[in-house]
């Protein structure tokens, strides 16, 4: 399947490319101009231009590189083996804190950290905040590529549309899971695989909520919610004003495949300007300031037995929203 993929997603990403440099002399003045009819979006369609630009460099140099990878590693033997997923982890993040330096650029991002000596250290189960298409850049920026924090990554399928996260991500110890899967034990067994034998300088990432945050996905979970009967997290999850209720499944399973790690919470703002392109291409993101929050829980404090867990979860996750809406000073979503 996978090669049947990369036939169509490499040379697409590839011709795009150059037809990005190729064709610039014609799609930056052309951008300019609508800029300049609409001077309210701060420059937003020349911007969007210029990221995507980026991006779409990124993955040509990236795939390059990859192959480049591939044709120096020796086959055979676990040293070389160890070299070879250490040459893919500098690539990916490489790309990730490219993007994360192009994005801060381009749109003029500010960016504070708070709490980051919580991140210094492995292992670690990290349980991020996921409200948009460039927040899934900040583990590497800020955890692997100043700590060397080696991150195990939990993903959703369709992301492998992306040539880089599919060649990359897929020789490194990633899952990429499918959504709504028929089979979801088998899904949550693989997340549970992830999270065995952690060292110091590892840590595991899942988003709890499964899914980018909106209010429309907010509104239809809280209806499934309610019909499914279950009106005590069905209230709970209403409180949620920014975030979505965490899923249980593979949050518990790392916690119980990873007895040894510490979990960090990670709360962020600033990004909801960028839950999708066409947010990008309206200006939404021009200006904003990130804001990042992190918190260590040493897994002393982790209460014992999926019931405990889920609560103190849940817990958190309303720490989290509390968090977020002081931010916003206490502005509905």
């Amino acid at each position: 399947m996978h090669h049947a993929r990369r036939l169509v997603t490499v040379p697409a990403v590839l011709l795009l490319a150059a037809a990005s440099v190729l064709l610039a002399p014609l799609w930056i003045p052309a951008l300019a101009l609508g800029d300049a009819l609409r001077p309210r979006r701060r420059g937003a369609g020349l911007r969007a231009g210029a990221m995507l630009a980026v991006y779409l460099q990124c993955e040509a140099a990236g795939l390059a590189a990859s192959l480049a990878l591939w044709l120096a590693s020796p086959f055979g033997g676990a040293s070389a083996h160890e070299r070879f997923l250490r040459g893919n982890l500098a690539l990916q993040t490489w790309w990730a804190t490219t993007l994360f330096a192009a994005a801060r650029r381009i749109y003029g991002l500010g960016l504070e950290v708070e709490g980051e000596e919580a991140v210094a250290r492995g292992p670690l189960l990290l349980l991020p905040r996921h409200a948009s298409i460039a927040d899934t850049l900040l583990p590497a920026v800020l955890l692997t590529a100043p700590h060397g924090i080696r991150l195990r990554y939990v993903l959703k399928r369709e992301l492998l549309w992306d040539p880089c996260l599919d060649v990359v991500g897929r020789r490194l110890p990633n899952v990429f899971v499918r959504r709504g899967s028929e089979d979801a034990e088998r899904e949550i067994a693989a997340v549970r695989e992830l999270a065995r034998g952690l060292g110091r300088d590892e840590g595991v990432l899942i988003y709890p909520e499964g899914t980018r945050f909106d209010p429309r996905k907010r509104a239809r979970i809280l209806e499934r919610l309610r019909a499914s009967g279950d009106s005590a997290r069905a209230a709970r999850a209403e409180r949620l004003r920014h975030l979505l209720p965490p899923r249980r499944g593979g949050p518990q399973a790392l916690l119980e495949a990873a007895p040894e790690a510490d979990v960090v919470f990670c709360a962020h703002t600033g990004f909801e300007g960028a839950t999708s392109l066409a947010d990008l291409w309206r200006g939404e993101l021009v200006g904003r300031c990130v804001r990042v929050r992190f918190w260590r829980v040493p897994r002393a404090e982790i209460p014992d037995g999926r019931p405990a867990r889920i609560e103190w979860l849940d817990g958190w996750w309303e720490r989290i929203d509390a968090w977020i809406d002081a931010q916003f000073g206490a502005a509905t979503p």
